[in-house]
């Protein structure tokens, strides 16, 4: 079942404003990894696809081949007038998708967020 998000989450991941994130999967002796990635919030399905060069080669993609589960968090700080951190967690099945092109779908079921109106 695939977690709904905010409003305010879905206006984060549409904004034009890139931003890297930081996709866990879980390796074959039960070991965290955790990488920098790029992402894009895919509007017709409603999940995060995590994208890359050759991301299909990648640890990740055999992690999310073998345990079919990951998590993604972006965040920021926006510094203006203060210290005002951004974050936004999305967790969940994943599938290792071949393509072309090769993603990572991260299908939300637990979703945390908060400050995301100093990011948007």
């Amino acid at each position: 079942m695939t977690a709904p998000l905010a409003e305010i989450e879905v206006q984060f991941l549409t904004s034009p404003n890139r931003r890297l994130g930081r996709v866990a999967t879980v390796g074959p002796d039960g070991t965290p990894h955790v990488v920098p990635s790029g992402w894009t919030f895919n509007t017709t399905s409603g999940c995060i696809d995590v994208t890359g060069r050759d991301v299909h080669t990648t640890k990740k993609f055999r992690d999310v081949t073998r345990h079919g589960t990951a998590a993604i968090v972006i965040d920021g700080i926006a510094d203006s007038d203060g210290w005002h951190p951004w974050p936004i967690e999305i967790a969940g099945r994943a599938e290792a998708l071949t393509g072309p092109p090769a993603v990572i779908r991260i299908h939300p079921q637990r979703v945390r967020s908060w400050g995301l109106e100093h990011a948007v």
